[in-house]
């Protein structure tokens, strides 16, 4: 029997339920459509739920977003794999496709464990470490590191468990047109992506060394997650879309791969305590600096101070930013009017590669790529 359902939102919350039953429509709509057709179809009917889009009221605001009552569901199967509901889930051994009783069943499974679901969104928030972006981040670092022309430190701001920072040891594989195939990294590794890549109208092939110069790195997080403790290594597995087993077997392949050389990671503010994360590293070593999917999750005057801020830095050392976000919440700070880049046109993040000279940046828009990593577009010359 279903639990009753929670009681409707007060007038206070009828604002923020509204919201939040948008963002889920949004998500189903333009960022998991064609992708994963699981979250496609939940988000989707939990869009048109006052019950189950409630849910997400308790968390704060900004953190109210469809991934987060998704990773909060995944987590709930994960610890009953074997309620009906699992077979959907492919992560946790599931082969059925979407059918007419996936969402009766994931909404009686949720509003059953209401209490618990609304315990891990107030103290949670979706926390990922999309293993694959390494392959679209390997060639902006490659290119700073030549400009560098020696060993760099390698700072990643919003790190989560800091598995990115292990870029340079894992294994690449980049298809082309033709069947042509390109690799980078390593040859001996746990750890190999493929990511499909496709060269723009005069662009030439990116350099892809075999090895990358990288001598020291930290992560900052204003919660950076133990991958070494199982607990939290769940909760980032909860995270990954749970039609996309792929990229769960990455994460704990990397998080393992990662005990035998754990990075500094560092708590703290992407702005406040920038600095002292870079002091963290050795002061006559050049700084790449690298961003993935982070800026979003600060405010939009925040996110002018965390540029700023670099461009400080810069004044101090040989400093490049590697920024795989969104245009419109990074690149556009430092080369505007680029608007048909903008994420709300193309679907896709824009990667770029900036250093500053005498306080001015030099921006360079180095490709688009898609949000796990799996393929990208060249734009370079």
């Amino acid at each position: 029997m279903v639990a009753s359902s929670p009681a409707g939102p007060s007038p206070m919350s009828s604002d923020r339920l509204a919201e939040v039953k948008q963002r889920l429509q949004r998500f189903a709509e333009h960022e998991v459509a064609g992708a994963s057709p699981l979250y496609e179809h939940l988000a989707g009917h939990a869009a048109t739920d006052d019950d189950i889009a409630g849910l997400l009221l308790a968390a704060p605001d900004e953190q109210a977003k469809p991934t987060l009552l998704l990773a909060t569901a995944h987590r709930l199967v994960q610890a009953e794999p074997l309620h009906p509901l699992s077979r959907y889930y492919p992560t946790l051994g599931g082969f059925d496709g979407v059918d007419r009783e996936t969402w009766p069943l994931f909404r009686e499974f949720l509003l059953e464990r209401a209490e618990p679901a609304r315990a891990i969104m107030a103290t949670r928030s979706t926390q990922t470490n999309e293993v694959g972006r390494a392959a679209v981040l390997y060639p902006a670092v490659a290119l700073a590191a030549k400009q560098a022309t020696g060993k760099v430190a390698l700072l990643e701001v919003g790190c989560s468990a800091g598995l990115l920072l292990g870029l340079d040891r894992f294994n690449y594989r980049y298809q082309c047109a033709g069947g042509e195939q390109l690799t980078a990294g390593p040859a001996k590794t746990a750890i190999g992506l493929h990511c499909a890549l496709e060269l723009a109208p005069g662009a030439a092939a990116p350099h892809l060394p075999k090895k990358l110069p990288v001598a020291a790195r930290v992560g900052l997080d204003r919660e950076p997650v133990d991958a070494a403790d199982e607990e939290e290594l769940a909760w980032l597995e909860a995270c990954v879309w749970a039609d996309q087993p792929e990229r769960a077997r990455l994460l704990r392949s990397a998080a393992y791969e990662q005990r035998k050389h754990p990075p500094e990671l560092v708590a703290g503010d992407a702005v406040d305590d920038l600095r002292t994360a870079v002091d963290r590293l050795p002061a006559d070593m050049p700084l790449v600096v690298m961003t993935s999917h982070t800026l979003p999750y600060l405010a939009p005057e925040r996110r002018a101070e965390f540029v700023a801020e670099l461009a400080r830095l810069a004044g101090a050392r040989p400093l490049w930013w590697v920024s795989e976000e969104n245009y419109e919440v990074g690149l556009t700070h430092v080369a505007p009017g680029k608007e048909e880049l903008s994420y709300d046109r193309t679907a896709q993040c824009t990667l770029g590669l900036v250093s500053w000279s005498d306080g001015q940046p030099l921006a360079r828009v180095l490709a688009t790529t898609a949000p796990h990593g799996q393929r990208m577009t060249w734009l370079a010359g």
